[in-house]
């Protein structure tokens, strides 16, 4: 039988020469032009780089990682990994995407560093986690069930014939989900989902300080969302390394070590989300119709949220009856979660997608339009991707009997007492790790509380819906004298959604100078960042109104 993992490795080294990408040769990394499906940026630098599989056990076999670099323009002190999270974002596009800001976080004196993590992306090896051969395959086996129209709910579950047609779909999700990690496990990426995760990325990237600034050198370190997760192993496995490290938007690594994500995660995690969704319609509410097109004059944040919570119900009731609405209220809640992590897609949701979508159910003026828009959940042009999963629920903690019942009852415990309005998002990586049957080969579990060579950063936005300030303020507590926090007084998930002067001066500061700031220092969003027309995030958190 072909190994699958010589095939790949064939394949790429293969793409590697038509692109111009250049393999590794032993921990020497051949920089070369970047290939343009990353990037038509000429100074960025493309690359590969090998690694074990396993670090325990070489004769697991070699594992390859896409690597990518900003060149900084002042003398060169050393490289600054970046880690975009997710996880199971790419760091090779998301650096090119982000190229300068990252260099301004490193005083143009670093190199600016990120990779592939495994199984992300078609150039790592262990490469992207695909479960389905077709769209059309995963189409026919999730076809009319939640994974696909999401949760249809009203009121928190206030109705009970909402939480019993939940609870009766328990045992065919889980069938139609064990099928589906069948399926993972017979892909070519079914042998290799040991291998992926945070421990072995934490490894991968001392290996690449070893390379790129020699044996021993300080790792210096920007992690984000997930990557925070990462970059609190980083510390504890290898206080003795740790350079300038920043961690953005945290997740809580005991949270993460100690508890079933499954059931607990929404619970956890999801506490500042309903605040996020005030600050929309606290900020729709203060453009007035002039600025947002949901608005009427004088509409108070309450009566925006009424219109809103009654294109929910009619997205309900046209899907419960015969009507062919142009989503489920499900897909809506879905767009809508996912549309808190950036706050400058507040206007243009409430601009362009509101009004149409208000229209077509008949609870807003009338339209010759057809319903389109990046911004709410589509039909998907391939098979979803299972990198997400694969990496979050192979570092997470063991399942101990837990099923299906179990999630959707905590669910809806977390609908009616955590966030009235996203608790019930469905698909949602984290409930996926009740089926998921592989955790990694090494996973870092704690303690968290190691002394690190070097003080660390710690940042976090105030009102960040999937990673709460709380957990920022917990590794905090955990670094003590080492780590000193710092958050943006602004909404969405991680440091580039909202433009922030007073913390990237304070980044580079300490990456260049290790100049830190006082502990708990707070930062305003810049005001000419206008969230609405003529509103600003200053003036949304000081008409901001929270409410149980």
């Amino acid at each position: 039988m072909i190994d699958p993992l010589l095939v790949l490795n064939a394949m790429v080294v293969a793409l590697a020469v038509g692109s111009h990408l250049y393999a590794t040769r032993g921990n020497h990394i051949s920089w070369g032009p970047c290939d343009s499906s990353i990037t038509n940026d000429t100074s960025l630098a493309c690359g590969f780089f090998d690694v074990p599989l396993d670090y325990h056990d070489v004769s697991a076999g070699t594992a390859r990682l896409a690597v990518i670099k900003a060149s900084g323009t002042g003398h060169r002190r050393g490289s600054l990994f970046f880690n975009p999270g997710g996880p199971g974002i790419s760091g090779v596009q998301r650096l090119a995407q982000n190229k300068d800001t990252l260099l301004a976080i490193g005083g143009g004196v670093y190199d600016v560093v990120s990779w592939d993590l495994r199984g992300v992306g078609d150039l790592t090896i262990p490469g992207e986690v695909r479960c389905f051969n077709s769209l059309e395959d995963y189409n026919t086996l999730f076809n009319g069930t939640i994974e696909i129209n999401g949760i249809d709910e009203l009121d928190n579950f206030a109705n009970p014939v909402d939480v019993q047609h939940l609870l009766d779909q328990a045992t065919d999700m889980e069938k139609k989900y064990n099928e589906t990690i069948q399926k993972c496990l017979s892909s070519p990426s079914g042998r290799f989902l040991k291998y992926i995760g945070a421990a072995a990325a934490v490894r991968d990237v001392v290996s690449l300080a070893d390379a790129l600034d020699g044996p021993g050198a300080p790792v210096n370190y920007v992690g984000v969302s997930y990557g925070t997760l990462m970059g609190t192993w980083l510390v504890n496995m290898f206080p003795e390394r740790v350079g300038r490290v920043i961690l953005d938007s945290i997740l809580d690594p005991i949270f993460f070590a100690t508890q079933e994500p499954s059931t607990r995660w929404v619970l956890h995690q999801f506490v500042v989300s309903d605040t996020v969704y005030r600050g929309l319609i606290t900020g729709c509410a203060l453009a007035g119709p002039d600025g947002c097109a949901a608005a009427s004059e004088g509409d108070s944040p309450s009566d925006i949220d009424t219109k809103i919570q009654r294109l929910l119900k009619a997205l309900y009731d046209a899907s419960k009856g015969d009507g062919s609405p142009p989503m489920t209220s499900g897909q809506l809640r879905n767009s809508l979660f996912a549309l808190m992590n950036t706050p400058g897609q507040w206007s243009t949701f409430m601009n362009d997608v509101y009004p149409q979508l208000a229209a077509s159910v008949g609870t807003g003026p009338a339209q010759k339009t057809t319903i389109s828009h990046p911004l709410l959940k589509r039909a998907a042009a391939q098979a979803p991707s299972y990198a997400s999963t694969g990496i979050l629920c192979g570092d997470s903690t063991d399942e101990h009997g837990t099923t299906m019942t179990d999630v959707f009852n905590s669910i809806i415990a977390a609908s009616r007492n955590v966030s009235h309005v996203f608790a019930a998002t469905w698909p949602f990586v984290p409930h996926q790790c009740l089926h998921w049957p592989v955790r990694a080969v090494e996973r870092y579990q704690g303690p968290f509380n190691k002394t690190p060579a070097n003080p660390l950063l710690i940042s976090a936005n105030t009102y960040d819906p999937i990673t709460p300030l709380t957990g920022a303020e917990l590794l905090a507590s955990l670094l003590g004298q080492d780590g000193v926090l710092v958050h943006k007084n602004g909404f969405g998930h991680t440091m580039f959604v909202e433009p922030s002067s007073c913390i990237n001066s304070i980044y580079a500061a300490y990456v260049v100078n290790g100049t830190l700031p006082a502990n708990n220092t707070v930062c305003d969003i810049d005001d000419d960042f206008e969230v609405f027309k003529g509103v600003t995030t200053s003036n949304i958190v000081a008409n901001l109104q929270v409410t149980d």
